[in-house]
C-alpha cells in the first residue's frame, strides 16, 4: 500500500488552507504550521517575545487546559493521515497531540468554529509527541470528508507544521456540467498517479494552483543517458474530453525536454497498467521558458487519465487539461 505522505497535502497553504483561529500564538504564530517548504533554524535570532521559531508555538500553561488551533483546508477531502512536525522544537514541544475534524461548506467566520456551533468529530484521539521529530500518524477507520481540523496540543508548545495528507473531493457544485474546467487541477480533484522519475522537482507539482515560483516548483526528471523518454501519468478530476492543454515551461531555460507527446486512455478504477492509450497530442517541440497552448491540434476522446511523455528528460512546470465534465460511467 501506498504510503499516505504520498498523496495531496490538504491542509497545504498552496491550495488556500489557512490557520483561522488559535488560542494562544505568543512565541510563533499559527499560521507556520501549514507553511510550505520544511522547517528552519535561525541560530541566534530572537523576536521581542523570545527565541524565534518556525511554526506555532504558544506561551508555558501555567494552569490546567491545552492550547489549539483551527485549520481551514485548502481542498476538502478524505484525510488518510497527519504529520506533526515538531522539527527544532527540543525542550519546548507538547507532550502530546490529538486531531479532530468537521465538514462546514462555504467560508464561515472564525468565530462559529469556536462558540460550540460545530460538531467535531476525533480524527487522531490524544496521542504522544516526540521533539524535533516529523511525527507520522495513519488515520484508520471509515472514509470521510471534511473541510476543518482542530490541533489540539497537550499542554501547551510548539509544532513546527501540520499536514494533512489525503484525497481531494471537491464540493459537487464545483464541477458544473457543461462548463471547461483543468481537470488536472489539483484542487478539483486531479492527482499524478506515478512518473518515470522525479529526481529534481516533484510530480505532483505539475498540477499545483497558478504559475511556478522558481524552477524548483515543477516536475523535473535527472540527465538520461540511455534510450527512450520520461513520462508522467495524471488522473484527472472527473471523466471528460480533453479540448485544450496548456503546458508550461517556466523558469525551464536550459533543462526544458525537445518534445513531447500526450495521450490519454478511459479506464475503471485507478490503475493503467493494462490501459489503451490514444493518441491527444502528437510528438511536438517545445520552447524554454514558455507556455504552450493546445487546442486545434488535439484528438477528442473520452479519457480518465492522460499520460504526458517528454523527450528525451527534462523539466515542466505546470501541466492544465481542460475538458468538460461528461456523463457519469
Amino acid at each position: 500500500m501506498r504510503d499516505f505522505t504520498d498523496l495531496i497535502d490538504l491542509a497545504s497553504e498552496r491550495l488556500g488552507g489557512a490557520v483561522l483561529a488559535a488560542n494562544d500564538e505568543w512565541f510563533a504564530p499559527k499560521d507556520g504550521l501549514i507553511k510550505p517548504g520544511t522547517p528552519e533554524w535561525r541560530e541566534g535570532v530572537y523576536t521581542e517575545h523570545g527565541k524565534w521559531m518556525d511554526g506555532w508555538e504558544t506561551r508555558r500553561r501555567r494552569e490546567p487546559g491545552e492550547d489549539w488551533a483551527i485549520i481551514r483546508l485548502g481542498a476538502p477531502g478524505v484525510v488518510h493521515g497527519v504529520v506533526i512536525d515538531t522539527r527544532f522544537f527540543t525542550g519546548n514541544f507538547p507532550e502530546s497531540a490529538s486531531v479532530e475534524a468537521c465538514e462546514v461548506e462555504g467560508t464561515p467566520p472564525a468565530a462559529s468554529f469556536t462558540d460550540g456551533s460545530v460538531r467535531w468529530t476525533p480524527l487522531l484521539p490524544r496521542t504522544p509527541l516526540k521533539g524535533d521529530t516529523a511525527n507520522s500518524f495513519a488515520i484508520p477507520g471509515a472514509p470521510r470528508r471534511v473541510t476543518h481540523l482542530r490541533l489540539t496540543i497537550h499542554p501547551d508548545g510548539g509544532v513546527a507544521r501540520l499536514r494533512a495528507y489525503g484525497e481531494v473531493q471537491a464540493s459537487p457544485d464545483v464541477l458544473t456540467p457543461g462548463e471547461l474546467h483543468d481537470l488536472a487541477a489539483m484542487d478539483l480533484g486531479g492527482y499524478v498517479t506515478e512518473c518515470s522519475d522525479m529526481w529534481y522537482g516533484h510530480r505532483q507539482n505539475l498540477i499545483l494552483p497558478g504559475r511556478s515560483t522558481h524552477m524548483g516548483d515543477g516536475w523535473e526528471t535527472k540527465r538520461r543517458r540511455g534510450e527512450g523518454h520520461d513520462w508522467t501519468i495524471v488522473r484527472l478530476a472527473r471523466r471528460a474530453d480533453i479540448e485544450r492543454i496548456e503546458l508550461d515551461t517556466d523558469h525551464f531555460k536550459g533543462n526544458a525536454p525537445g518534445a513531447c507527446m500526450i495521450e490519454g486512455c478511459d479506464v475503471n478504477g485507478d490503475t493503467t497498467a493494462n490501459a489503451t492509450w490514444t493518441t491527444l497530442l502528437p510528438r511536438t517541440p517545445l520552447q524554454p521558458h514558455t507556455r504552450h497552448r493546445f487546442a486545434r491540434e488535439l484528438a477528442r476522446h473520452a479519457c480518465t487519465h492522460v499520460r504526458l511523455n517528454i523527450y528525451p528528460d527534462g523539466g515542466v512546470a505546470r501541466l492544465r487539461l481542460f475538458g468538460r465534465v461528461g456523463a457519469a460511467r
